[in-house]
């Protein structure tokens, strides 16, 4: 079911909770898609604990075998050699199945991370606006990177650790009770049990402050990548102190939890030792015993020794093993619970690709808000008839860039709908929705990647020719070939490298790439000066001719020549018509255009302007007939 926009957002990912199993039955099937493989692995994980467990039995043979008879030859020459070569077979045989059950569930392994890496990021990808903006990008890609790195430790650390040693466990209790005294038995069970129900209890106690580490760590990790995305802000205002003193706050509280994780476990370490100590010494008594009273050979002590010595030995990792099982858990549900993400905007289970003819879009008495208390829109109806260009004006907040994100489907309105061609947009597919809509935005964000690269995003697989061709549509293509690397040339992060213009054209040419039906133009040409913005205008003008246009300025010097404005005030439109229809009325748009001629634009609406680049200059003073031909060549 479609959440409303306004309904109560999810609670932070740090309160989210699930049971360890509830993790385990979520990343079982992800495990269980190579059946024969696991199964496999589990046969060659419990031969080679059996050749393990033999191992102490055939030393145990050769030791009591030296006890030589007088006159007795073969017992020197045939016994201890077959002994030798089965003990020698034994021990590679441990090393050979551990093997070959590592190279089976390797694939397995790898295949669940990335299947799930990749579940994670299409989903995120399928949440609203609402979540991104909400987001902390930081903490998230922290909390992804731990996650998938949890489900390769978890399976390493079940499988290959705890697994084969309650294998090895079982059968040496089962040995024992079958040839020695029950208290042998008895000790082991006993000793194994206290261990583990001591290391379980503690590290329980202790998982409280690895989930604050963690949480500390994902809250120091988004604050230094905040601050290293702002640089330039930081910089501008000179607070690098500032920013290092925040950075440090979130580093002393981790430090702190670090240390009593720390502390918490010397006391666990402390603790299994002394279990062991105590249990090693309890079955060499017994032992001891044994052999002194006749009823255990020199071959039994090395045998119970021996016994002992491998159990103990993983054993004294297990709660390290153990607590990093539980961190694993706990990252892969910080994990799992980006996939409990409500996506709030999702198709239905029967929607159908939109089919465009004329493209014609309507709002039909649409109301929306982004938060129950403040109501955006307020029952809006307009339409924009194929091949033409509707223009959106107003102060800002007034709900003008509302339209587009509404019309991207971002958000699903409160009430009324959105049609393309007489399809609501509800009906519809969003990836053949968003197919069929261009934007170029007013923030321009580009990929820390190549001019070529980010021209290309418009359309994955276009050539080089058709790259260049719309970066000569965008009046972009004299500038990048004056650059050393061209179209090669990086942008740097966020497209930094690139001043505000340069951005907005390269916005430009990619969404010519796009080849859409519909196009929308949000403050387009605001990083552009005068000049410059002259000579795109012209253009951006031939490539709406024969598609339909919805514009949003502020600017009303752009919006001229379209056939339809309407003018937006506070949600609702208090005015349409043609440019010379609304001059004419003497109202809020004339007001406004009065404004813009005597005077600077609005303070809440003045664009970035930058000086012009010597192609700029070039490119301003040419006439569009150029780019004009390569744009009709595009369509």
């Amino acid at each position: 079911m479609r959440r409303s926009p306004h309904s109560q957002e999810p609670a932070p990912q740090s309160t989210r909770t699930r049971s360890d199993w509830a993790v385990l039955r979520t990343l079982i099937p992800y495990l269980w898609t190579y059946k024969w493989r696991v199964s496999l692995a589990l046969l060659f994980l419990i031969a080679a604990k059996l050749a393990n467990v033999g191992v102490p039995l055939v030393l145990k043979q050769l030791i009591d075998s030296l006890t030589i008879h007088s006159g007795d030859p073969h017992a020197l020459l045939v016994l201890p050699l077959g002994i030798l070569v089965a003990y020698g077979a034994l021990r590679l045989s441990t090393t050979l199945f551990t093997e070959l059950r590592e190279y089976l569930f390797a694939r397995v392994t790898q295949r669940a991370v990335r299947t799930i890496a990749l579940r994670v990021f299409r989903h995120l990808h399928e949440l609203s606006l609402r979540f991104h903006l909400n987001r902390q990008t930081g903490g998230m890609t922290r909390d992804i990177e731990r996650g998938t790195r949890g489900v390769s430790s978890l399976v390493s650390y079940t499988l290959f650790s705890i697994l084969p040693t309650l294998v090895e466990i079982t059968l040496v209790i089962v040995y024992m009770l079958l040839h020695y005294d029950i208290w042998f038995a008895a000790i082991t069970a006993g000793a194994l049990a206290s261990y583990i129900v001591f290391t379980i209890t503690v590290t329980e106690w202790r998982t409280h402050f690895r989930r604050t580490m963690n949480d500390l760590d994902s809250k120091a990790s988004t604050k230094a990548i905040d601050s290293l995305l702002n640089y330039e802000t930081v910089k501008y205002f000179g607070n690098e102190g500032y920013e290092a003193r925040r950075y440090d706050e979130g580093l002393q509280r981790y430090e702190a939890a670090a240390v009593k994780s720390q502390t918490s476990l010397s006391a666990l370490n402390t603790g299994q030792s002394a279990i062991i100590a105590v249990a090693v010494t309890l079955i060499l008594w017994r032992a001891t015993q044994g052999v002194i009273n006749g009823t255990m050979s020199l071959g039994d002590l090395v045998l119970v020794n021996a016994f002992m010595i491998q159990l103990y030995i993983p054993l004294n990792f297990l709660g390290v093993i153990y607590r990093e099982i539980k961190q694993s858990l706990a990252d892969m549900e910080r994990l799992f619970s980006l996939l409990d993400e409500n996506r709030e905007v999702a198709d239905k289970p029967l929607a159908q690709s939109l089919m465009t003819q004329g493209a014609e879009v309507r709002f039909s008495h649409v109301n929306f808000s982004y938060e129950s208390n403040r109501k955006i829109l307020f029952d809006v109806d307009f339409t924009i008839a194929a091949g033409t260009t509707t223009a959106v004006v107003g102060h800002s907040g007034s709900g003008k860039s509302t339209l587009s994100r509404l019309l991207f489907r971002f958000y699903d309105v409160d009430g009324g709908a959105i049609l393309i061609d007489g399809q609501n947009v509800c009906d519809v597919t969003q990836a053949s929705l968003r197919q069929a809509i261009g934007i170029v935005p007013q923030d321009t964000v580009l990929f820390n990647d190549t001019i070529a690269y980010n021209i290309g995003y418009g359309r994955p697989g276009a050539s080089h020719d058709e790259i260049v061709a719309v970066a000569k549509a965008a009046y972009i293509h004299d500038f990048i070939a004056s650059l050393p690397d061209g179209y090669a040339t990086m942008v740097g992060e966020r497209g930094l490298k690139l001043s505000g213009g340069e951005k907005q054209r390269v916005a430009i040419a990619r969404t010519l790439l796009k080849r859409p039906a519909i196009l929308i133009f949000d403050e387009a040409t605001s990083a552009l000066d005068t000049r410059a913005e002259q000579a795109i205008q012209a253009q951006l003008k031939e490539i709406a001719r024969s598609r339909t246009t919805l514009l949003i300025a502020h600017r009303l010097s752009t919006v001229i020549d379209a056939e339809q404005i309407l003018v937006l005030d506070h949600g609702r439109i208090v005015e349409r018509g043609t440019h010379m229809q609304l001059l004419a009325a003497e109202g809020l748009y004339a007001q406004m255009w009065m404004r813009q001629q005597v005077g600077p634009t609005e303070p809440d609406a003045s664009p970035v302007t930058e000086s012009m680049t010597h192609e700029d200059a070039q490119e301003a003073s040419a006439p569009p007939r150029e780019a004009a031909t390569a744009a009709r060549g595009l369509e």
